[in-house]
């Protein structure tokens, strides 16, 4: 089955206030996306990497891209207004024998080939598989005046991370029925289709880097991060 993966790295980053757009931020003299572009590159199943990046800097990718012989990347192509544009650009660039497609952030930088390699085999089972941690915190609703409504149960709670990967068909289908304006994942909607979405257990360590802390947390991580030795690199299809 072919697999192309869509990495989403079209984003500014206003929070995390660097002049660059986040993606391009360096992290050991390195940018971001491409430490995670090189977890893909490793991962055999992946078949292809389509790259979708901030329209103002194509160049930028397409350098390092080549500067880093990430030869998975078939193609860089501009993103649009918000994620859901984006993606659906992504979306466009996939090839018409595709089976599946793997949607991830290009700002988590620690997903692991094991946990891309897992979400792809689950997802030969089941049309939606989405990639999410149990929720430790105590999460409270509340109301417009931040009186709180109702303390949630954690053990019903999963904080939803990336890769989400699905069926070709099925995530096609999502973007050309949704009524969502924007959507702040793909899994909402296949979702709003009536698609059941499994969840696959990931990686507290797979964290999404907004904030200048998460640029401290994600170095101190990947200090620790030894790529060749993680589990699923040499999985064959």
């Amino acid at each position: 089955m072919k697999v192309e993966a869509i990495i989403a790295a079209a984003g500014v980053g206003e929070r995390l206030k660097n002049p660059l757009p986040k993606p391009l931020v360096k992290i050991q003299g390195k940018p971001i996306f491409v430490h995670t572009l090189e977890i893909f590159e490793k991962c055999s199943l992946i078949d292809d990497i389509i790259l979708v990046v901030h329209p103002k800097h194509l160049k930028d990718y397409r350098k390092y891209a080549k500067a880093y012989s990430l030869s998975k990347v078939k193609t860089v192509v501009a993103g649009g207004d918000c994620r859901r544009d984006s993606v659906l650009n992504g979306l466009k660039a996939l090839d018409k024998d595709t089976d599946i497609v793997v949607v991830h952030d290009g700002v988590r930088p620690l997903v692991t080939p094991k946990i891309i390699t897992d979400s792809i085999k689950a997802c030969r089972k089941h049309p939606a598989v989405i990639v999410a941690v149990k929720v430790k915190p105590t999460i409270k609703r509340v109301d417009e005046q931040l009186f709180v409504e109702a303390t949630l149960k954690r053990d019903k709670l999963w904080e939803i991370q990336t890769p989400q990967v699905f069926q070709k068909d099925i995530l096609l289908k999502a973007y050309q029925k949704t009524s969502l304006p924007e959507a702040t994942d793909d899994a909402s909607l296949v979702e709003e289709m009536g698609v059941k979405v499994k969840i696959l257990e990931g990686d507290y360590r797979n964290i999404k880097i907004t904030t200048p802390e998460d640029l401290i947390i994600a170095e101190a991580f990947l200090k620790q991060t030894v790529i060749p030795a993680q589990a699923g690199i040499h999985d064959t299809k």
